[in-house]
C-alpha cells in the first residue's frame, strides 16, 4: 500500500465523501423497515389511506435521496481509484525505464506487461469497491441487528446468533480463497508470455506449419489458469447458498418464535415484517462484503504484484557527476550546460584511448556460466573496431558493455580513459550510438524516428545520415520524403530499409562511438560495402565498433576481435589473423574459396 497510497493522498476528500454519502444512504435503507412497519400497523390496521399514502410518499422520497447518494459516492469513489491508479501505473511505467537490462530479463516481458494491466485493473476495481462498501455493509448488518432490538430484544438475540455464523461461512471462504488469487495471476503470466510471443512470431510459426502445436501450448496454459480460476470458483460458489441457508433459518427462527408474540399481543405484525426485512438486508450486505473482501484480496494480490516491481531496484546505479574533459564535472543546475554538452572528440589527446576492456567477464543473471571470460583490449579513437564470431561467442554481450547496458561482473571497462561507472547516465548514452541486430521503429514518421537520435537536428543533418547510412535514394523516393509515415514496428519497410533507418537515427546522434551491432544482415553485399564506405568518411575521432558475421565486412577494420565461446581467441588485422588465428581463418575461408584466403 504504501505506493497507492502516494497518489491516495491526492484524493482525501473524495476518499472521505465516497464512504459517507454510502454511509447516509445506508441509513435511508436502515429506516425503510421501520416505515414500511409503521404502514402495517397503523395505516392498514385503522384502514388509514392518507397516513399510507404519507408514508409512501417518505419511502419515495428516501428513495429518491438514498439513488442521489449512491450516484455521489460512486463518482468520488471512482475519481479517487481511477486517478490513484492512474498514478501508480505511470509510477510503474517510469520505474521500469530505469530498470537494467539484468532486472527486464530477470522479471520478464510478459509479466511487466501483466503488471501494467491486469493488475492495476485489479487495483483500480478492488479500491473503488472498498471505498464504496467498506463502511456501508459493517453499519447495514450492526445497524439492522441495534434496529431489532428496538423493536423486540429476544426477538434479536437471534440476530445475535445469525451474524456470527454468517461471517464463519463467509470470512472462511474467503481466507481459503484469497491466496489462491495470487497464484491465477502468476498463472495469467504465462498466457500472457504464450499470447505474446505468438503474436510477434507469427511468420515464423506459419512458415514452419508450427500453428498446432502453438495452440496446443496455449490451451495448456489458459486450461492451466482456467482450472485454478473454476476451482476457486467452485470454493467461492459455496458462499451464496451457505449463506441463503443460515440466514432463511433465522427467517424461520423469527416467524416460529413471533407467532406466538403476535397472538399473544406481545408484538404487532408489521414488527415481525421488519424484522425479516432487516435479516435480509444483514443477507445481501454479508453477501456484498464477501464478494468485496474477495476483490480486495484479488486487489491485494495484484497490488503486492506492483510492489514487487516497484521495489526491485536496478543494480546499476550512475554518478550525479558527468565527465567532461577528461575530468569530472558538476552536472548540477549551476552545470547544466557542462552536462548537456557532451565531451567532444577535440577535447582528448589524438591517441586518447577511446575504449578499454580489462580481464572484463560478464554473467547474465542466473545464468550458470559466464557469456563473457578475461576479455582484454583497447581501441583508441579514431579506429574501427570489427567483431567476429560464431553464433552465441558474445559478440552482442561484447558492445552491449560499452553503453553499459549490462555491467561486467568482473574486470573493468573505460571509455575515454574513465571508468564506465564514473559516467553519469546522460552523457554516457550522448557518448555511445548503438543500432541493435532487430531494427526497431517506432509508429510515426521517418523524420520522428530520426530524432530520436537527437531531437535538435535540422533537416540538413537528417538528410546528410541517412546518405551515409545509403537510405536517402529510397526516403526521396518516398511520397512525403521524411514525413512519411512509419507503421508500429517499421511493417510498412522492408527489413534492409528498416536497418538502414536505424543506422541513419543512431548517425544524427553524431556520437564518439558508433557501434553496428550485425544491423547490416539484410542488406544486399552492394549496399553493405557502400555503407562501409561512407563510414569511412565519417570523422576520423569517430570509433566504430562493427558485429558481423561477414568478414568482407572487417577486412579494413583496424582491429578484429574473434570471440569463441565468450573467449577472445584473437585480436588484430585481417592479414595477421589469417596466419595468427585458426578460428578466423576457418570463418574467412568457409565464406571464400580457400584459395582467396590471403587477397
Amino acid at each position: 500500500m504504501k505506493y497507492l497510497k502516494v497518489y491516495l493522498k491526492n484524493y482525501k476528500a473524495d476518499s472521505i465523501l465516497a464512504p459517507l454519502f454510502k454511509m447516509l444512504e445506508a441509513t435511508f435503507d436502515l429506516l425503510v423497515p421501520i416505515v414500511v412497519a409503521r404502514i402495517i400497523n397503523v395505516g392498514i390496521v385503522n384502514k388509514d389511506t392518507g397516513y399510507i399514502l404519507r408514508c409512501c410518499g417518505i419511502l419515495i422520497l428516501m428513495a429518491l435521496i438514498g439513488l442521489a447518494c449512491s450516484f455521489t459516492a460512486q463518482y468520488f469513489a471512482a475519481k479517487a481509484a481511477i486517478g490513484s491508479t492512474t498514478g501508480l501505473r505511470h509510477m510503474l511505467f517510469q520505474h521500469i525505464q530505469t530498470l537494467g537490462f539484468s532486472e527486464m530479463d530477470t522479471i520478464g516481458t510478459s509479466t511487466l506487461i501483466t503488471r501494467m494491466t491486469s493488475d492495476l485493473n485489479q487495483v483500480q476495481s478492488g479500491l473503488n469497491l472498498f471505498l464504496r462498501l467498506f463502511l456501508r455493509s459493517p453499519f447495514i448488518v450492526f445497524g439492522a441487528m441495534i434496529m431489532a432490538f428496538t423493536i423486540d430484544v429476544k426477538m434479536a438475540l437471534i440476530f445475535v446468533v445469525v451474524i456470527p455464523l454468517l461471517s464463519v461461512i463467509v470470512f472462511g471462504i474467503m481466507w481459503w480463497t484469497a491466496p489462491r488469487y495470487k497464484k491465477i495471476q502468476s498463472r495469467l503470466d504465462a498466457v500472457t508470455k504464450a499470447t505474446r510471443e505468438n503474436l510477434s512470431g507469427v511468420r515464423v510459426i506459419r512458415a514452419f506449419g508450427r500453428e498446432d502445436s502453438e495452440v496446443e501450448h496455449f490451451s495448456e496454459a489458459n486450461d492451466s489458469l482456467v482450472d485454478l480460476q473454476l476451482h476457486v470458483g467452485h470454493i467461492s460458489a459455496l458462499m451464496n447458498p451457505l449463506a441463503y441457508v443460515v440466514v432463511n433459518i433465522g427467517i424461520i427462527a423469527i416467524l416460529y418464535a413471533g407467532a406466538g408474540k403476535v397472538d399473544g399481543g406481545v408484538l404487532l405484525s408489521g414488527g415481525i415484517v421488519a424484522l425479516v426485512n432487516y435479516m435480509n438486508q444483514i443477507l445481501v450486505e454479508l453477501v456484498k462484503l464477501a464478494n468485496l473482501i474477495v476483490s480486495i484480496s484479488r486487489a491485494l494480490a495484484s497490488l503486492s504484484r506492483v510492489e514487487q516491481v516497484l521495489d526491485t531496484k536496478t543494480a546499476m546505479t550512475f554518478p550525479e557527476k558527468a565527465v567532461s574533459g577528461g575530468q569530472t564535472g558538476s552536472s548540477t543546475a549551476t552545470d547544466q550546460a557542462a552536462k548537456t554538452a557532451i565531451p567532444r572528440r577535440t577535447d582528448f589527446p589524438s591517441d586518447h584511448e577511446a575504449v578499454r576492456f580489462e580481464n572484463v567477464g560478464l554473467t547474465y543473471a542466473g545464468a550458470s556460466a559466464e557469456s563473457l571470460t578475461d576479455i582484454s583490449f583497447c581501441a583508441r579513437k579514431g579506429q574501427t573496431i570489427g567483431v567476429i564470431g560464431g553464433t552465441g561467442s558474445g559478440k552482442s554481450s561484447l558492445v552491449s558493455l560499452i553503453p553499459r547496458f549490462y555491467d561486467a561482473t568482473s574486470g573493468q571497462v573505460s571509455l575515454m580513459g574513465q571508468p564506465i561507472g564514473t559516467w553519469d547516465r546522460e552523457t554516457l548514452r550522448s557518448q555511445v550510438a548503438i543500432v541493435m541486430q532487430k531494427a526497431q521503429l517506432f509508429a510515426g514518421t521517418i523524420r520522428s524516428n530520426l530524432l530520436w537520435g537527437n531531437p535538435g537536428a535540422t533537416d540538413e543533418e537528417l538528410w546528410d545520415a541517412l546518405k551515409t547510412a545509403q537510405a536517402d535514394d529510397f526516403v526521396r523516393a518516398k511520397g512525403a520524403g521524411l514525413d512519411e509515415t512509419v507503421e508500429q514496428g517499421g511493417r510498412n519497410l522492408s527489413g534492409g530499409q528498416r536497418q538502414r533507418l536505424t543506422i541513419a537515427r543512431a548517425l544524427v546522434r553524431k556520437p564518439q562511438i558508433l557501434i553496428l551491432d550485425d544491423s547490416a544482415s539484410a542488406l544486399d553485399f552492394a549496399t553493405d560495402a557502400a555503407l562501409r564506405k561512407a563510414l569511412r568518411q565519417l570523422p576520423k575521432e569517430v570509433t566504430v565498433f562493427i558485429v558481423s558475421q561477414r568478414t568482407s565486412s572487417l577486412q579494413h577494420a583496424d582491429q578484429i576481435l574473434v570471440l569463441d565461446d565468450g573467449h577472445l581467441v584473437g585480436c588484430g588485422s585481417h592479414r595477421e589473423l589469417l596466419d595468427t588465428c585458426s578460428v578466423y581463418r576457418e570463418i574467412y575461408e568457409s565464406q571464400f574459396q580457400k584459395g582467396d584466403a590471403r587477397q
